[in-house]
């Protein structure tokens, strides 16, 4: 069975950081390209950050400069490092791989940034 299980959402205030993090088992990990996805109410899931086999990454222009996407193959685990979070950040933030024909999705992780 392939599982993806994100943590390390929570609470922040504007100016903070968070660090997600997705865990996979169940596939070869350095097989796949990484995504994190996110989506706030009312709003459609966009591509936020995504990493490929060879660690190159491409990132959504309001979160460049802020955000960094990275994974470690033998944790089999893909990050996004979150800094100077603001209010329209504020979504549930999924993990996804991609890899011979097939996507998988983790269930998300909510980061919600308010004072």
């Amino acid at each position: 069975q392939v599982q993806l299980v994100e943590s390390g959402g929570g609470l922040v205030q504007p100016g903070g950081s968070l660090r997600l993090s997705c865990a996979a088992s169940g596939i070869t990990f350095s097989s796949y390209a990484m995504g994190w996805y996110r989506q706030a109410p009312g709003k459609q899931r966009e591509l936020v950050a995504t990493i490929s086999r060879g660690a190159t990454t491409t990132y959504v222009g309001s979160v460049r400069g802020r955000f960094t996407i990275s994974r470690d193959n033998a944790m089999n685990t893909v990050y996004l490092q979150m800094n100077n979070l603001k209010p329209e950040d504020t979504a549930v933030y999924y993990c996804k791989i991609s890899g011979f024909g097939m996507d998988y999705w983790g269930k998300g992780t909510l980061v919600t940034v308010s004072s």
